[in-house]
């Protein structure tokens, strides 16, 4: 069953001048080491960033709070599989919202793809919760 839906849509000329105008200052508050080392080793460095902000804002749409309600920006992480799918990670107060909207007997998947066409950078979350398997 679905549990919940976001998708948002981020300028990348946007997000490269905010990291022009608060550098660091904005990369710490907003990604995690793992997603800063991610992009700062892309050629497409603000493209990369748009899409982890876009897809941050997609979860916290998804979780049904948007970045409130105690969310922070780094309780949701993007990386990628070798394949290059992206995977969502969550912690914090988010894998606490996740664990409180999933039923009893059901185990949450957070879905999440991005992509890109300057000037915009886009994802979209969908979380998910399947039937944990009966015991045999």
């Amino acid at each position: 069953m679905i549990l919940g839906i976001g998708s948002d849509l981020a300028n990348i000329d946007r997000i490269a001048a905010t990291l022009e105008r608060f550098g660091d200052r904005f990369r710490t508050r907003v990604f995690t080491p793992r997603e800063q080392a991610t992009a700062e080793a892309r050629r497409e460095v603000a493209a990369t960033y748009a899409k982890r902000w876009a897809a941050k804002e997609a979860c916290s749409k998804a979780l049904g709070t948007g970045l409130r309600m105690g969310i922070a920006w780094k309780d949701m992480a993007v990386s990628n599989l070798e394949t290059g799918q992206p995977v969502m990670h969550l912690t914090g107060w988010a894998a606490e919202r996740l664990a409180a909207m999933t039923p009893p007997g059901h185990s949450a998947i957070v879905h999440v793809t991005l992509t890109d066409d300057h000037p915009w950078a886009q994802a979209f979350v969908v979380i998910e919760a399947l039937r944990d398997a009966a015991p045999t």
